[in-house]
């Protein structure tokens, strides 16, 4: 046994009947039993599409920045960095996995704690699991559900999508607690440890929303978070204490802070814990695009299902949206803009679907941004502000997209929520998703080995042979596009 883990005597939280007690004495109690089928079933379609998302993610131009500028000043270490035939130290590993997974907007999203929970809580499981040396699959899914209801939980208490209303990038605020919490259990932290943990979490948490314009920052910032929650739960199982009551505290507490002058919920943090499965409705996306933009999308491909859409034939666009999805997803464009801009704008992400009817990799890769003709569509097309939609429960996904042409007709398309929450993918669609994103960046040989390795994993002895297949160097998508 790995002397990383945590093997002194048991102990209670500090107040284990408060919020952040309940959720502790969860953690270190949680069982592979005690979870679902379904849920394991879940998990492992978000293992999947997340390790996905990383192949794509790994050898993007941002993201060998990233590897390049880390790597002079962190020396070699145990664990993978996913797609470059390379080792790092845990911390720098899990940061720069967390940036692949998140690299082009792929990964997934909970809709009403809004995280991309595999960025978060898959880096840091991988460098754990690594460094401990003897995980088994079973024992990598329940950490892994661990992190999977964590992390909404603790957005849904600061409300969810206020925290990008507000300029919070939301996910790298909460995405710590879901690292640390999946990390934790791994390293079979008790409910006095699990307190440290995700007190030490907190402490670290941020990220500004901001960063979605231009830097490269944006891809990093759910990196940061999983090398946070993993460093947060080894300082715990190595007796480094963190912040007590850290939901509850008034003064300098997570959700105090971070939810000041606007009513956090501590109750949310454990609200039906281990009956409500937030596993099972973390979203898996269709499009690579900002989640805020789905709705549009699917509203934009309905109409086109009814009448084709010729640039040409367009006089203009307008599209409604919520508050969080209009402050999240719409600045007026101006040229040149960089992919995450592209990524997170709906003027964009709608121009470019018109013209090429999807919005996947190719479609917000440097080359494709800067061609004309997105350029021509793009100032005929219009974002506004729906207040109806602030006052209805789950009013953040409706949209309604009107077309106007330029003989004078209409089309005009409402979307209650995002195809991927009404009809999410099942496990043949993430196997189909995983199977387009990664054709141009590994082996046909290799997607199979990984998607066998993901559909046993709860039975598999050992994790060294997913580890093996996901560190061989991948190709570069853009390249192959170009």
């Amino acid at each position: 046994m790995s002397t990383l883990r945590y093997r002194g005597p048991r102990e209670a939280a500090s107040d284990p009947d408060g919020v952040t007690g309940q959720l502790c004495r969860w953690l270190a109690d949680l069982s592979n039993d005690q979870v679902p089928d379904a849920v394991v079933a879940r998990a492992k379609d978000l293992i999947l599409d997340g390790l996905g998302c990383a192949l794509v993610g790994a050898q993007l131009p941002w993201s060998r920045t990233a590897v390049e500028a880390m790597t002079r000043f962190e020396g070699r270490g145990e664990v993978t960095l996913i797609g470059w035939g390379r080792t790092l130290p845990a911390p720098a590993a899990a940061l720069l996995n967390g940036t692949f997974i998140q690299g082009f907007e792929l990964d997934d999203f909970h809709p009403l704690g809004p995280l991309h929970s595999a960025s978060v809580i898959l880096p840091a499981l991988l460098a754990a699991s690594q460094q401990l040396g003897d995980v088994s699959g079973s024992t990598f899914v329940r950490a892994a559900v661990a992190g999977f209801e964590v992390g909404p939980r603790v957005g849904m208490a600061l409300h969810g999508a206020q925290m990008l209303s507000r300029g919070w990038h939301s996910g790298s605020v909460f995405g710590t607690h879901a690292a640390a919490a999946a990390a934790g259990v791994l390293l079979d932290l008790d409910p006095a440890r699990f307190e440290d943990a995700l007190g030490l979490a907190g402490t670290q948490s941020g990220g500004l929303m901001a960063a979605q314009y231009e830097a490269m920052c944006k891809r990093m910032h759910h990196g940061f978070a999983a090398r946070a929650g993993l460093t947060a739960a080894y300082l715990a199982a190595g007796g480094y204490t963190g912040i007590k009551r850290v939901f509850e505290r008034d003064y300098g507490g997570f959700l105090s802070v971070f939810g000041e002058g606007h009513a956090p919920e501590p109750a949310k943090v454990v609200e039906r814990l281990g009956e409500r499965w937030e596993t099972q409705r973390i979203a898996i996306k269709p499009y690579a695009a900002m989640g805020a933009l789905h709705a549009p999308l699917d509203a934009l491909f309905n109409v086109a299902a009814r009448r084709p859409l010729a640039s040409n034939q367009i006089e203009r666009m307008d599209v409604y949206m919520s508050h969080a999805a209009y402050h999240h997803g719409w600045w007026p464009l101006t040229r040149p803009i960089t992919p995450i801009a592209a990524q997170m704008n709906v003027g964009y992400a709608l121009a470019v679907a018109t013209l090429d009817g999807e919005a996947m990799v190719r479609q917000f890769a440097p080359e494709r941004i800067d061609r004309d003709d997105v350029w021509a569509l793009i100032p005929r097309i219009e974002a506004h502000h729906e207040p109806a939609f602030d006052e209805t429960p789950g009013g953040r996904g409706r949209t309604r997209l009107v077309v106007r042409f330029v003989d004078g007709s209409t089309e005009t398309e409402s979307v209650s929520s995002a195809r991927t929450m009404t009809a999410p993918l099942d496990s043949a669609g993430v196997e189909a998703k995983f199977r387009t994103l990664t054709d141009d960046v590994i082996t046909r040989d290799r997607q199979q080995a990984i998607i066998d390795e993901i559909a046993n994993l709860e039975r598999a002895a050992s994790l060294a042979p997913l580890v093996a297949l996901l560190g061989l160097p991948a190709a570069s998508v853009f390249e192959d596009a170009a």
